[in-house]
C-alpha cells in the first residue's frame, strides 16, 4: 500500500511537473519572440545619438520644472542647490510642491528659495501624502497664477523628481525639441551603489534596456509614448488641452502613475511626442540620473506601485486606445505583461522543484522518470536561445552606459530582478484590490538619497 501510495504521488508529481513546465515553456516563448521583434525593429530603425553641437542654441522662453515633494527633506534642498548651479538656460523657474504637514521639507526649500527667486514653494492646502498627480495639480494652478500676475506665458513644464541629478544641457535640449513635438522625453539612467551593485543595479539593467532600444522603437513605430516622469516635459497648450477635459488641471489625481497615462492622453489628443537622446561634448548622455532604491523591500514597494498603476488599474483607465494601429496595440500589450509575465515566472519556478522531486522520487524507486515530449523539447531549446539573446542584449545595454563590468553583473541580476516583480506583483494584487473596495489611492513612495559627488558632465 505503501508502494502503491509512492507511486501515485510520484505520478502526481510528473504530471504537475509537465503541466507548469508546458505552460511556462509556451509563454516564455510567447515573451521571447515579443521582446525579439522589438529588437529587430531596433536594428531596423537604429539611429546614433545626437551630439549637442548639431543643436541650434536655446530657442529661448520660459520654462518651468516641478518636483512634487512629500517627507524629501533628506535630498530636496541638496537636489535644488545642485539643479541652480548646473542647469545653463536663460529662463527658467523650479516649482515645488509640499504639503502643510510636512514642515522638513518645506524648511529646506524655504532656505534655498531665501537665496534663489527661481525657486517656488508651493504649499498645497491637502494634508500628505496624497497622490503625485495631485501634488502637480497644485504646481499647475500657481503656474497659471505667476503667469497672469506677470502677463507671461511659461512654454512647457518639465517633471522631475525630488532625487534627480539635472544634465546641464537638459533644458536646452528639451526647449529645441518642444518646437516640433509637444512631449518630449530625455533617458533616465540609474546610478549604481557600490554598497548595493545587485539591487541598484538591476534598475541600471533595465533603464539601459528600456531606454536605448524600447522607447526608441516605441517611437518609431509612431505609437504613444508614456511618460517616465522624470525628463519629460509638457508643451503648454497639450496641458492647457488636458486641464479642459475635466475643467480643472491636467493631471489625474487618482492615478498612481500619472506619468505613464500623461503620454497616452496626450497621444490620444494628437500631438506629437519623442524620446530623445543627445550626447553631450565628452560623450556623456544628456539623461537623468538618480539613485533608485538599495534594498528588495524598497524595490518591491516602488514596482509594486508601478504594476498596480500600469498594468492593472492603467487597464481600467486607459483602455486599449480605441480603434489603434497594431503598433499602438502591440505597445499596450507589452506594457500590461506584467502580471501576465509573473505566473510564467512562477511557473517555471514551481517546474524546476517539481523536476527536482521526480528526479529524486524516481531514483529512490529505482526507475526512470518519463520522457520530454518533442513538442516541450523544442520549446525548451527554442526558450535557451531567446534567453541568451535576451541576456546578451540586455548587457550589452547595460555596458554601453555603465561599462563592460556592470554589462556582466546584469546577467545575474536578471535573477534578482526575477524575485523582486514576484514580490511585487503580490503587493501589486493586494493594493488593486483595495482600490477596487474604495480605498483611496496614496503616495506610496521610496525614501531617497542624493549624491554626495555629482556626475561629470561635459
Amino acid at each position: 500500500m505503501v508502494n502503491g501510495i509512492a507511486a501515485a504521488a510520484l505520478h502526481l508529481c510528473d504530471a504537475s511537473l509537465h503541466e507548469a513546465l508546458l505552460f511556462a515553456a509556451v509563454m516564455f516563448a510567447i515573451g521571447g519572440v515579443d521582446d525579439l521583434l522589438v529588437d529587430l525593429m531596433y536594428i531596423v530603425h537604429r539611429r546614433p545619438a545626437a551630439r549637442l553641437d548639431q543643436l541650434p542654441q536655446p530657442a529661448g522662453g520660459r520654462l518651468a520644472i516641478f518636483v512634487a515633494a512629500w517627507d524629501e527633506q533628506a535630498v530636496i534642498g541638496a537636489m535644488l542647490r545642485a539643479a541652480l548651479a548646473r542647469v545653463e538656460y536663460p529662463d527658467y523657474r523650479i516649482y515645488v510642491g509640499c504639503y502643510p504637514n510636512d514642515p522638513g521639507t518645506s524648511d529646506e526649500v524655504r532656505a534655498v528659495a531665501r537665496h534663489d527667486a527661481r525657486v517656488r514653494m508651493v504649499v498645497g492646502r491637502r494634508a500628505g501624502p496624497t497622490t503625485k498627480a495631485d501634488c502637480l495639480n497644485t504646481l499647475w494652478h500657481a503656474l497659471q497664477h505667476d503667469d497672469a500676475a506677470a502677463g507671461a506665458i511659461t512654454r512647457a513644464v518639465i517633471l522631475h523628481d525630488a532625487e534627480d541629478v539635472l544634465h546641464p544641457a537638459e533644458l536646452r535640449v528639451v526647449a529645441h525639441h518642444l518646437l516640433s513635438h509637444a512631449l518630449v522625453q530625455l533617458p533616465v539612467v540609474p546610478l549604481i551603489d557600490p554598497r548595493s551593485p545587485m539591487v541598484t543595479g538591476h534598475y541600471a539593467d533595465e533603464f539601459a534596456s528600456a531606454h536605448a532600444i524600447a522607447l526608441p522603437v516605441r517611437t518609431a513605430l509612431g505609437a504613444a509614448m508614456p511618460l517616465a516622469g522624470v525628463g519629460c516635459a509638457i508643451r503648454r497648450d497639450a496641458l492647457e488641452q488636458l486641464a479642459a477635459q475635466t475643467g480643472d488641471a491636467p493631471f489625474e489625481p487618482a492615478s498612481l502613475t500619472e506619468d505613464y497615462e500623461l503620454g497616452l492622453r496626450v497621444a490620444a489628443l494628437g500631438y506629437r511626442s519623442c524620446f530623445v537622446r543627445v550626447r553631450d561634448h565628452a560623450g556623456t548622455l544628456i539623461a537623468v540620473r538618480a539613485y533608485f532604491p538599495d534594498t528588495i523591500r524598497a524595490a518591491v514597494v516602488q514596482k509594486a506601485r508601478w504594476m498596480t498603476g500600469i498594468a492593472l488599474a492603467g487597464w481600467d483607465r486607459t483602455g486599449w486606445g480605441g480603434r489603434a494601429r497594431l503598433p499602438e496595440l502591440w505597445m499596450r500589450m507589452r506594457d500590461r505583461r506584467a502580471p501576465l509575465a509573473v505566473v510564467t515566472l512562477a511557473a517555471g519556478y514551481l517546474a524546476l522543484v517539481a523536476w527536482g522531486v521526480s528526479m529524486l522520487g524516481h531514483w529512490l524507486v529505482g526507475d526512470t522518470p518519463p520522457p520530454m515530449t518533442d513538442l516541450l523539447a523544442a520549446l525548451l531549446s527554442t526558450n535557451a536561445v531567446l534567453l541568451a539573446w535576451r541576456l546578451l542584449v540586455r548587457a550589452r545595454a547595460t555596458a554601453h552606459e555603465h561599462g563592460w563590468r556592470e554589462g556582466l553583473r546584469s546577467v545575474p541580476r536578471a535573477l534578482l530582478g526575477n524575485f523582486i516583480a514576484l514580490l511585487a506583483a503580490r503587493r501589486a494584487v493586494m493594493r488593486y484590490a483595495g482600490m477596487l473596495a474604495g480605498r483611496a489611492p496614496r503616495w506610496d513612495k521610496t525614501a531617497h538619497r542624493f549624491p554626495a559627488v555629482l556626475p561629470a558632465a561635459g
